[in-house]
C-alpha cells in the first residue's frame, strides 16, 4: 500500500537519494525545516517502511568486480516448494545482487557482479548445480549509461 507523502518528504527523500551521508543540518537546511523537525520526518519515512536502509554506491572497477552479467532464467517448476529451494540457493551467491521474478517469455531475471568471464563462469555452474532450470540465457554489459538512478515519486 503506497504511504502518503507530501511536498516536504518528497524534498527529503530526493535529497536523500542524491546523498543519504549528508549531515542532519545540511539536509534540514536543504529541505527549509528545523533540524528537529526533519529528523522526525525522517524518522516516520523510517517507521513507514517508504526508507527501507542506508546505503553507500561503490565503484566496482576500483574494486576489481566491472563485469555485469544479466541472466535470464526459464523453468518448468512453479510450485511454491521448488521456488522457495530456488530462491534459498540463488541468495547463496553473493555474486547476484539483484534477483527478480519476472512475467513474460523468461521467469527470473538476475544481475551479476563479479571480475571476470571465469569468475562469471563458476557463478554460473553454482547457478545450475543441484537445480533443474530449462534455460539460463545471459547478457554482458558493455557499459553502465545510466545506474541506480533515484527512484521517481510524487
Amino acid at each position: 500500500m503506497a504511504v502518503k507523502l507530501d511536498r516536504i518528504d518528497c524534498r527529503i527523500l530526493d535529497e536523500l537519494q542524491k546523498d543519504s551521508s549528508q549531515s542532519q543540518r545540511s539536509l534540514s537546511d536543504k529541505v527549509g525545516l528545523s533540524q528537529n523537525a526533519c529528523w522526525r520526518r525522517l524518522k516516520a519515512l523510517e517507521a513507514s517502511g517508504v526508507i527501507k536502509r542506508h546505503t553507500v554506491v561503490l565503484d566496482r572497477d576500483r574494486l576489481g568486480v566491472g563485469l555485469v552479467v544479466f541472466s535470464m532464467i526459464k523453468t518448468r517448476h512453479h510450485s511454491a516448494g521448488w521456488l522457495k529451494t530456488f530462491r534459498m540457493h540463488v541468495s547463496a551467491i553473493a555474486d547476484v545482487v539483484d534477483f527478480y521474478r519476472i512475467g513474460g517469455e523468461y521467469d527470473y531475471l538476475l544481475k551479476v557482479v563479479t571480475r571476470d568471464m571465469a569468475s562469471y563462469d563458476e557463478v554460473y555452474k553454482r547457478l545450475i548445480e543441484n537445480i533443474e532450470l530449462e534455460t539460463v540465457t545471459s547478457f554482458f554489459a558493455m557499459e553502465a549509461i545510466e545506474e541506480q538512478r533515484p527512484i521517481p515519486f510524487g
